[in-house]
């Protein structure tokens, strides 16, 4: 897994691109804070190689709390800038310090 931040000079916002190796998935998204944690709202496309790949982009001077939904079930960026408890869901959520 992977995250590749680019800042604009232009505006106060964050290309934040996701890859997952998951060559065996079938859908992969990514939920978080920045999408209200909708499922259907950021899907990541399948790429040639098997990963799963999109671009997010988010305003710069937050913190997001995110997750990768791969078929059905939530996983962490092991590259993500930290780690949050999350009281809700019993686990910690991956976070992006932009």
């Amino acid at each position: 897994m992977a995250i590749k931040k680019q800042f604009l000079k232009s505006k106060p916002v964050c290309k934040v691109t996701f890859t997952v190796p998951a060559e065996e998935a079938k859908n992969v998204a990514v939920v978080g804070s920045f999408n209200e944690w909708n499922e259907e709202a950021t899907p990541l496309k399948k790429l040639k190689n098997g990963s799963f790949k999109g671009t997010v982009d988010l305003e710069t001077g937050n913190s997001y709390e995110f997750r990768y939904l791969i078929d059905g079930a939530y996983t962490n960026e092991v590259e993500a800038d930290s780690l949050a408890w999350n009281d809700f869901a019993g686990a910690e959520n991956s976070v992006l310090s932009l």
